[in-house]
């Protein structure tokens, strides 16, 4: 959830004076228009009817320990290249609303039961026809998994067939974001006969019912896909032959964007969009995620003066989230608490106890000392942001020591058995429903974060609680609640959001892009992307 690579694109801001980045703004006021109305960035041109290959370039492979298995995917990009293969039941709309894919409906006989109804005629890519026992083997194989995603499913207690085409899913008790967890690649439907039968492993080969089938795969270099023929609307995907190259250089994706070899890239750096100015026939748009960077204080160092809440709380009160956002993402992003701030429901960052505050607590300011920050050197604008936070603490009064580290050496350092970092920044994937990365500040639902979280037994019940209220003005009282207690805790501090730059060249392609995107899915609605006609 946290790894990404960008170029670096605002260092020089970060001198003394803290002086802001000028990135221009990513969307035009049509743009924004248009993505407020529609829900969409861009959609694509019908008139188009070529067919043909395309390329994208991204910054970085998929990287999970568990190979291809989508259901130990905790990556948006591996969420991302994994859905060109493999799908849910249900899926997302432009504006986070639940809609159906492989359940072409579904109704809820009571708070704690799904009936789903299955699309008639689907077929995965080996031409065997899903079956309920695919969905049922699929949900009940992920919730026996120790896989990180099993946790937002949710209080499943049962999954059977209740018919030929029907599918029922029961719960200890009602839980909103049900649906919106479904909705994610590691809930897919997988072809649960091949796979218990031995015949397919599901960590080294994919097989399902999405638009694209693999040809090869060099990991860190590139993926090449062709067009499912098998696929239930194959007629209308135009994109006959994906080929994904993967290009961690921010300069080499931005050339290639100008000469043309690539039809679609994606940044990070928001710079991008100032660097190709009057490129002919490229479009660049900026896009609205749910992701969020985030600061861990870690409280569970008992020789630490972290293991003070004053000392969390006062250093908390010490950060500009504004400034941070401003600096180190060029206005691009905006502050948030841990209910992403683009979600319906989500806190007003401005109301939290640290940004009320007047004045931080100078005494527990002092107690904190010298503190070692760790971050990841793939993506430059963790440490951008880093630097921000060294001055504004510096300003409070406290030393922060930069620590850069690889990705392997980060991960040990902070998600291994014995943590040794005082601070560190990352960053979550937020989402779809306001609560449901809440549950990764309970260490003992997320698992991952119990080795530096103290477990908040009166946060846990809020989290719960925010899970199972239905969505309204109750909810949203709750999940204000929840801010502020996280705020004030402040062992894990959500910063501010992470943007995503999209460039696409328009005589390559004719895409359909979101203004704002949960799961972190640059490739989602490939399948309605037009093509220009062959000359």
């Amino acid at each position: 959830m946290r790894r990404s690579a960008i170029a670096v694109g605002c260092c020089a801001a970060l001198s003394a004076a803290l002086t802001s980045c000028s990135a221009p703004a990513t969307t035009d006021p049509g743009t924004a228009a248009r993505a407020s109305k529609t829900g969409y960035l861009t959609e694509s041109d019908t008139s188009l009817t070529g067919s043909g290959p395309l390329t994208v370039q991204l910054d970085y492979d998929t990287v999970e320990a568990g190979g291809l298995d989508p259901q130990t995917a905790a990556t948006a990009r591996s969420w991302s290249i994994e859905s060109l293969v493999y799908e849910p039941l249900v899926t997302i709309g432009p504006k986070f609303d639940v809609q159906p894919l492989l359940a072409s409906s579904w109704k809820q006989p009571s708070a704690t039961t799904y009936v789903f109804t299955l699309r008639p005629g689907v077929k995965f890519s080996n031409g065997r026809a899903v079956t309920p026992a695919d969905v049922v083997g699929s949900l009940q194989r992920l919730l026996k998994s120790k896989a990180a995603y099993a946790a937002q499913l949710g209080p499943v207690t049962s999954v059977t067939a209740s018919g030929p085409a029907e599918v029922t899913v029961r719960l200890a008790k009602p839980y909103t974001p049900f649906l919106a967890a479904l909705a994610n690649t590691p809930a897919a439907v997988l072809p649960m006969k091949e796979i218990d039968s031995g015949a397919l492993d599901p960590a080294k080969e994919m097989l399902g019912t999405g638009p694209f089938v693999v040809k090869d795969h060099k990991q860190d270099q590139y993926w090449n896909f062709a067009r499912n023929t098998g696929y239930r609307d194959a007629g209308n995907v135009h994109v006959s032959e994906l080929k994904i190259e993967i290009v961690p250089q921010e300069t080499a994706r931005l050339a290639a964007l100008r000469s043309g070899s690539a039809g679609l890239v994606n940044f990070n750096n928001v710079d991008s969009v100032g660097q190709l100015k009057g490129t002919g026939k490229a479009e660049v748009v900026g896009q609205t995620n749910s992701d969020f960077y985030y600061l861990i204080q870690n409280s569970k160092n008992a020789a630490s003066p972290l293991a003070d809440e004053k000392v969390r709380f006062a250093l908390n009160s010490a950060l500009d989230r504004e400034e941070i956002a401003s600096v180190a993402l060029g206005g691009q992003a905006e502050p948030t608490g841990v209910t992403p701030s683009v979600l319906p429901g989500a806190c007003d960052p401005k109301t939290l106890p640290a940004a009320s505050a007047k004045a931080p607590d100078t005494a527990a300011l002092k107690k904190a000392g010298t503190l070692r920050l760790a971050v990841y050197t793939s993506e430059p604008a963790v440490g951008q942001i880093a630097q921000v936070i060294q001055q504004q603490l510096g300003r409070a009064g406290v030393t922060v020591k930069i620590q850069k580290y690889d990705d392997t050496t980060y991960t040990s350092k902070v998600f291994g058995a014995k943590p040794d970092f005082d601070l560190a920044l990352g960053w979550y994937a937020g989402y779809v429903d306001a609560s449901m990365v809440s549950r990764w500040w309970n260490p003992v639902l997320a698992g991952f974060s119990s080795t530096f979280l103290t477990d908040d037994k009166t946060l846990d019940a809020l989290i719960d609680r925010a899970g199972t209220e239905p969505a309204g003005t109750a909810r949203t009282k709750t999940l204000a609640e929840l801010c502020a207690r996280v705020d004030t805790g402040a062992q894990m501090l959500p910063l501010v959001s992470r943007p995503t730059v999209i460039g696409y060249r328009t005589d390559k392609v004719s895409p359909t892009l979101r203004a704002a995107e949960g799961y972190g899915n640059v490739l989602r609605d490939i399948v309605r992307y037009t093509l220009p006609d062959a000359k």
